[in-house]
This record gives C-alpha cells, structure tokens and sequence, in this order.
C-alpha cells in the first residue's frame, strides 16, 4: 500500500487488493451510521422557497460531533431576520456544522425564516444525508506505444511515469489522475493503437463530506463488512 495524495477531505492510494472485495467495502460504506439533521419543524419562512425545499437543504448539511459530545441525537435552532443570504453557520445546536458557508435560502428586507431541527443516526443506504463519503477505484494500466509519442505525451502528462522498450514506451498509469484515455486518443488521432494492460494492483480514491476523515470512512467501512461477515457465519453455522 502506498500513499500518493492526501488532503483535508480526500486520500489516494494504491494498493493490491482483490477488487470484489474492494468493491465490498466501497458499497460498505452506505453502512457507516451518521448523525445528520432528520426533521425540521418551520414556524416561520417568508423566503421564496417552499418549506420542504428547506427542509431538503437542511438535512443535506454535514455534522459532526463536538468535543466531550457523545450524542446520536439533538437538536438545531434557526432564527433569522436579516437581508441576504442565510448560510449553514446561523444554524445552532448540539453538532458542529462541517461547512459553515452553504447557503440555505435568501431573505429580502423585514423577511424572516424560523424553524427547529430534530437529528437522527442513520446509514447512507437509508439516505443520501447519512452518507459519510464516497470511494472510487480504477486498476493501474501499462500503456505502450511508440517513442515517436514521448514529447507529445510528455506534455500533456507532466508528471507520467515513462519507461523505454526498444522502440516502444511505456507509460505507467498509476497516480492519482488517470491517463489512459489521454493516451489512447493522442495515438489514435494518428491513426495508430495504443497497447494497454491492466495491472491486479488498484488506485483507491476515498473522499469524506467532512463528518469524518477519509481515512475513518476506509476503515470504518472495513470494520461495518466485518462484523457483517461475521454475523453471517454465525447464522451459517447454526443451519448447519
């Protein structure tokens, strides 16, 4: 396993894993139980969207929890009268807002919104709002094609991992952007084919909406299949 970018909300890496299992833990991850905002009770709302487009919204924003705050579930108040944009942030309640900037709605002047938050724990298989990310995938490609392509293709992909084969080269398609389909249509715009052989090793791209790190949505994910798996052995074995 190797590390080839890691930020705030995303890591990319390759590893050598069966990509069945891989693909178990990329659906697993709907498993993971979050915290988002589940019922919104609006007493007062003279912006120009509907109540249930709010709602929509509201439930939409990421949360986690605050420090020394163990709870699955609390409780958000909003109450704005102001002209401009009402954001995430004005939001108050027992969880840390991710994003305090996404909009919500816009008020014009003496309009006012109001309205009290109920959350809820749940899983992203149950709603898109309980998603605490998402993963993606693709294997590490070999790419060979003739030298004649080294300038063009090293301008367009800088940083590609090239190797020289006689009278051929190879490209290593094995960062974090993808290059096949670059050099498959430089080649081919020349009337000519590229040679492309698919690696077992994969790329994985983890990405986190904010309510936790990339890394704990890979491993959470991975212990979610476990305890799975094992629940399901042990039901094997009592119908034995």
């Amino acid at each position: 396993m190797k590390k080839l970018e890691k930020t705030e909300n995303q890591i990319v890496f390759t590893a050598e894993i069966p990509e069945t299992l891989t693909n178990s833990v990329r659906r697993y991850i709907s498993q993971i139980p979050v915290v988002a905002i589940d019922e919104v009770e609006i007493s007062k709302n003279d912006s120009a969207l509907y109540d249930e487009t709010i709602a929509h919204r509201v439930g939409l924003i990421p949360l986690k929890s605050k420090k020394g705050n163990k709870k699955k579930q609390g409780k958000f108040k909003l109450e704005v009268k102001k002209e401009g944009i009402v954001y995430s942030g004005d939001l108050k309640g027992d969880f840390e807002i991710v994003y305090e900037k996404i909009p919500i709605t816009i008020l014009s002047n003496n309009q006012e919104l109001k309205f009290v938050a109920t959350t809820k724990t749940g899983k992203g298989a149950e709603h898109a709002k309980f998603s605490p990310g998402l993963m993606f995938y693709r294997h590490i490609s070999e790419i060979t094609v003739d030298k004649d392509f080294y300038e063009e293709i090293r301008k367009v992909c800088p940083a590609a991992e090239i190797e020289e084969k006689g009278n051929k080269m190879v490209i290593i398609d094995n960062g974090k952007k993808e290059v096949v389909d670059v050099c498959e249509g430089l080649v081919s715009k020349a009337g000519k084919k590229a040679d492309v052989e698919e690696k077992d090793e994969l790329v994985i791209t983890v990405e986190s909406f904010g309510q936790i790190s990339p890394e704990n949505v890979f491993l959470r994910s991975i212990d979610t299949l476990k305890k799975d798996l094992a629940s399901l052995t042990k039901s094997i074995d009592k119908t034995i």
